[in-house]
């Protein structure tokens, strides 16, 4: 799933200060099965936690830090969900591949799509704005192979 895949967490007993759990209810009011986590990426000077959770059936994340400050929303979709110039953007820049897992991503930055797909052995994950550009693309399994380096 792609928000395992970008998740850096240690699951287990966490302590998640009051504030940022009052910040993610404001936000998901309507969240089911929530399950937190603390991200352990990097030496972050304020700590963040991640909401694993259900938003209208889908799988969802979200990040918030210590402060409850909110970092990041993923949430899952499907092809359809995908806007037309961004699926556009697949279809011409990426024929050939399957798509695989797929999530909306929206930071205080923006939003984007972050999109597994494969060819063959290869497997690549993409980042497309919501105007169809590419943003990122990256080898799939290189970063797998860094998050198994460090021991995630």
């Amino acid at each position: 799933m792609v928000l395992a895949a970008f998740s850096i967490s240690a699951y287990g007993q966490v302590k998640v200060p009051d504030v940022a759990k009052a910040a993610f209810s404001k936000k998901f009011p309507n969240a089911q099965s929530v399950k937190w986590s603390e991200e352990k990426e990097g030496k972050a000077e304020v700590a963040v936690y991640e909401a694993e959770f259900k938003l209208n059936g889908k799988v969802s994340s979200a990040n918030f830090n210590s402060k409850g400050e909110w970092q990041e929303t993923e949430l899952t979709v499907v092809k359809a969900d995908l806007p037309a110039v961004v699926l556009k953007t697949v279809e011409s820049q990426f024929a050939g591949y399957k798509l695989g897992e797929m999530a909306s991503v929206e930071t205080p930055a923006g939003k984007s799509f972050e999109i597994l797909m494969s060819k063959g052995k290869d497997k690549i994950e993409v980042i497309i704005d919501p105007q169809g550009k590419v943003i990122k693309k990256t080898d799939a399994k290189e970063e797998e192979d860094e998050e198994k380096e460090d021991g995630k």
